[in-house]
């Protein structure tokens, strides 16, 4: 009976140890470090609140929950609409100022949402230029119009929108990039127009990308704190926020937390459940020319106001009233530690988005050639940082990072006498560490959108010729995939450049970011200082988004550029 489960035990060691590799170890390895901090947070659901959860959902729970699911219907749906019909002009379509309007339509992604939030708050106010305009133009007083509120539900959701359309312009303008012709010449000879063949061919074929755009969107959203805050919305963020740091409740605030992520999860289950077992892919290497449409009267008229609207409102219009302000009177530091927190907000955001790509390409390939439950799993577990608050992801990385600078200093000096202070939590390391756990997601959709466009065919072509798994990815799948690429790095290096909450909580002493300077500034009033600094996050993203723009048309297979 002992030689039997002898037996029984060894051959399920072995089938357990067949089982594992390399690519199987990096899943783990990657799972386990993302997933860190949000175990640390999670272990806090399972403690006992002493009533506040109870009071919680008995005041304010329920209407968390209802500004929480409109803000994430309106924004998902404009989002939606807005990134996916400028992305296909801009692809597809010939009219005036399309050059100009390929990269001024990613503009808006440089402009952090509690920066546009305090712009338009500014220009919008019943004090502000626009209604004293009014009134001095038509000789109204108060009462005498209405003014729609920006500080309400609907202004939140507006700028939110405005602000976050090009996470799915640029994930939708790849994918269109990446479409071969072939299948575009077979839907005009089935007699399909224009309308019909964005609707019923593109569409479907950047399915992934666009699902992938629109779940960092709804993550962004959910996770929105500055511009809702100011705005007075009250959401889950908002409520995390003010049960931790307010209450002093974090058990509280982790079980609200809780269930923000089961809300995400939710949504992204929903999702492949509806898209079941189809696949997309492209089957050929017919990549030339994409054909234009070019556009006359008013449909060039009607293409040039959906491109320009966007762009006039979620970057023209809050930059200039920022620009206005800091001419008018700025930030007194320009010119001595104000070249220090653009270097340290550069670094900071090429270091963690050189990471975060590098990681997305090791977890989607790995599911690739390993696509078992296990790896699946791993893959979406290293994914879910981004549905928690930064905040919440900096108090998770700075406990057990405290705890061993604490050990390690009691070590230390009871062996030597000598305490060398704070190796982990006191440096630039765990801050880029909590980038790459919010931001993973970011990358990760990216590129398993487009890698999930790679025909298998071409993996079992390279295999037979003698490539290994690392060399398919390092010379078939990157040269495929060197737009969507290029989009993954430019997002996590702007939404790092714009991070807030986790930076003001692990950044070392006397290391500050660009994001740091304005939120500061603005917390205390001083919104024409904190103008600076705003611009010049702005300022930072333009130069990348552009070359993005560039870089975006020359990678695409078959350009001739």
């Amino acid at each position: 009976m002992s030689q039997t489960a002898d037996r029984g035990f060894d051959s399920l060691l072995k089938r357990l140890v067949s089982r594992l590799n390399v690519w199987s170890l990096i899943l783990f390895g990657i799972a386990l470090v993302v997933a860190l901090p949000v175990i640390i947070i999670f272990a806090h659901i399972f403690m006992p609140t002493d009533g506040i959860w109870q009071h919680l959902a008995s005041t304010v729970l329920p209407r968390y929950l209802t500004n929480t699911f409109w803000l994430v219907l309106f924004v998902g749906t404009g989002t939606l609409l807005i990134g996916t019909g400028t992305a296909w002009l801009v692809v597809m379509c010939r009219f005036p100022g399309k050059r100009i309007f390929e990269w001024a339509l990613l503009l808006p992604l440089a402009v952090p949402t509690y920066v546009i939030a305090y712009a338009y708050t500014d220009f919008l106010q019943f004090a502000g230029p626009l209604q004293s305009l009014l009134r001095e133009t038509f000789g109204w007083e108060y009462g005498d119009y209405y003014f729609p509120n920006i500080r309400s539900l609907g202004g939140a959701a507006t700028l939110i929108t405005l602000v976050l359309y090009p996470y799915v312009y640029l994930l939708a303008r790849a994918s269109f990039l990446e479409q071969s012709v072939c299948v575009l010449d077979v839907g005009r000879t089935l007699g399909r127009g224009p309308w019909h063949l964005f609707t019923s061919v593109a569409v479907p074929l950047s399915r992934p990308a666009l699902v992938g755009g629109v779940s960092l969107v709804l993550m962004e959203t959910l996770n929105e704190f500055g511009a809702v805050q100011f705005f007075g919305v009250d959401t889950f963020t908002t409520g995390i926020y003010r049960t931790w740091f307010g209450m002093g409740e974090p058990t509280a605030a982790a079980q609200l937390a809780a269930c923000l992520l089961a809300f995400v999860i939710t949504l992204v289950l929903l999702e492949r459940w509806s898209r079941g077992k189809r696949r997309y892919f492209h089957t050929t290497n017919r990549y030339q020319q994409l054909p234009e449409y070019v556009l006359h009267g008013w449909r060039a008229a009607a293409a040039v106001l959906f491109c320009f609207v966007p762009v006039l409102i979620g970057f023209l219009l809050p930059s200039g009233i920022l620009l206005e302000m800091a001419i008018t009177d700025g930030d007194s530091l320009l010119g001595t530690r104000f070249l220090e927190f653009a270097f340290n907000s550069l670094i900071l955001a090429s270091l963690a988005a050189v990471l975060a790509v590098g990681m997305a390409m090791l977890l989607s390939y790995g599911v690739r050639i390993h696509n078992t439950p296990f790896a699946r799993f791993s893959s979406r577990i290293a994914a879910m940082g981004y549905a928690i608050p930064g905040s919440v992801v900096a108090v998770g990385i700075l406990i057990p990072f405290a705890w061993l600078d604490n050990t390690i200093n009691l070590w230390t000096r009871d062996t030597y006498g000598v305490i060398i202070g704070l190796i982990f939590s006191g440096s630039a390391f765990i801050l880029i560490y909590a980038y790459v756990v919010r931001f993973l997601a970011v990358s990760f959709n990216a590129v398993e959108a487009s890698l999930g466009k790679v025909t298998p065919s071409m993996d079992a072509a390279s295999r037979t010729l003698g490539q290994t798994a690392g060399g398919t990815l390092r010379h078939i799948h990157t040269p495929l995939m060197r737009s969507s690429l290029l989009a993954a790095g430019i997002l996590v290096f702007v939404d790092v450049m714009k991070e807030l909450p986790a930076t003001i909580i692990l950044r070392p002493f006397n290391f500050d970011t660009l994001a740091v300077r304005a939120h500061n500034l603005a917390a205390d009033e001083r919104l024409a200082e904190a103008s600076t600094s705003s611009l010049a996050i702005v300022v930072v993203g333009i130069i990348p988004v552009i070359l993005l723009s560039m870089a975006m048309r020359r990678a695409r297979p078959g350009s001739g550029h």
